[in-house]
């Protein structure tokens, strides 16, 4: 009998990528011809079969949601996973929590060894990489096989699947206008890269509460950062060369980068500077001053979106599947602190 082969090790030996090998057994015309026949002629050779998730559905639960995040190192992310294991937990369910360190091709090998028998469905944030690549076949060949996904806060209107989300946009414009009624008229926006979708929303919002009260729009005040490890040096340039007097953050590690290297340069916080930043996390409640942030409700996020997916996990097997997905919206507030007059 032929050793059973993966998605990863067909590429690995015909060289090419995780996306092609899956494309062209879905004789997807992106990929050329020669390449196509070539995987398919591997993938029948080697009786390779997209996954188990069919015979594991209708012949066996395992009570178990998998998980797939960003990372873990904010804040966020934990309330998201806390809020998921307390419905899991009331329900019966396990969770397996798999990170993609922001990598397309770790969240594509997640998904694939999880939907491999080891679980019902999953709850997932988008990696970086796979908004920029735009490639989101993995989580399509999952649904389309009758595995449930549910997606929160970075997802993507290209799959069709229940989503559980905040009004980014909203609530940006809500938090830049109260810094503007505050008197504050020079406010820089430290945000990520525009193919992080939340990233690009709070932008949108940062953008509208500027324009909406007249005050002029300057592309010089906005820096996207991509590394975080690199950030303490853009933000510095940001304080030192603009004569700025608000920051709004798009995360909470941002916002504690802008305060200390505001210390460092002499600024006073809220006095010379003020900062609002998103997440209310444990750094913003304890830094010194206290930051003020847009409250995500990431637990209410996380118990939403396990919620969403067990009822469709429980729909009786006879039942015919609702093919309408809902897209949830968990409300947001402003916690104001000190780093705000």
């Amino acid at each position: 009998m032929k050793k059973k082969v993966t998605l990863k090790q067909i590429a690995k030996e015909l060289d090419v990528s995780i996306s092609t090998v899956s494309k062209s057994l879905r004789n997807s015309l992106e990929i050329g011809e020669e390449t196509r026949l070539k995987v398919q002629a591997f993938a029948k050779f080697y009786n390779y079969k997209p996954n188990n998730i069919a015979l594991s559905l209708k012949n066996r639960r395992t009570k178990t949601i998998g998980i797939i995040i960003p990372e873990i190192v904010h804040y966020f992310f934990s309330t998201v996973i806390n809020g998921i294991e307390q419905v899991a937990n009331e329900k019966g369910y396990s969770v397996i929590i798999c990170l993609s360190d922001d990598s397309f091709d770790k969240e594509v090998m997640n998904m694939e060894l999880l939907a491999h028998g080891s679980t019902d469905g999953f709850i997932m944030s988008l990696s970086k990489e796979t908004q920029f690549k735009k490639d989101f076949h993995h989580i399509t060949e999952v649904i389309d096989q009758g595995m449930p996904v549910v997606m929160f806060d970075r997802i993507t209107d290209e799959v069709h699947c229940d989503k559980v989300i905040i009004d980014d946009k909203k609530a940006a414009y809500e938090a830049v206008e109260f810094l503007i009624k505050q008197g504050r008229k020079k406010i820089a926006l430290v945000t990520t890269v525009d193919y992080v979708s939340v990233g690009k929303l709070r932008t949108d919002g940062y953008t509208k509460a500027l324009l909406d009260n007249a005050i002029p729009f300057d592309d010089q005040l906005i820096i996207k950062i991509e590394d975080v490890d690199t950030c303490e040096i853009t933000i510095s340039q940001l304080l030192e060369d603009k004569a700025i007097d608000a920051v709004f953050a798009v995360n909470e590690l941002f916002a504690v980068t802008i305060l200390k290297t505001a210390h460092k340069i002499g600024l006073s916080v809220p006095k010379d500077l003020a900062i609002i930043a998103f997440t209310d996390g444990i750094i913003s409640k304890y830094s010194t001053p206290t930051i003020t942030t847009v409250s995500q409700s990431g637990a209410k996020m996380g118990k939403k979106a396990a919620e969403m997916l067990i009822q469709r996990l429980e729909t009786e097997e006879h039942e015919e599947e609702d093919e309408s997905y809902t897209t949830e919206i968990i409300e947001t507030h402003l916690i104001e602190r000190e780093s705000t007059d």
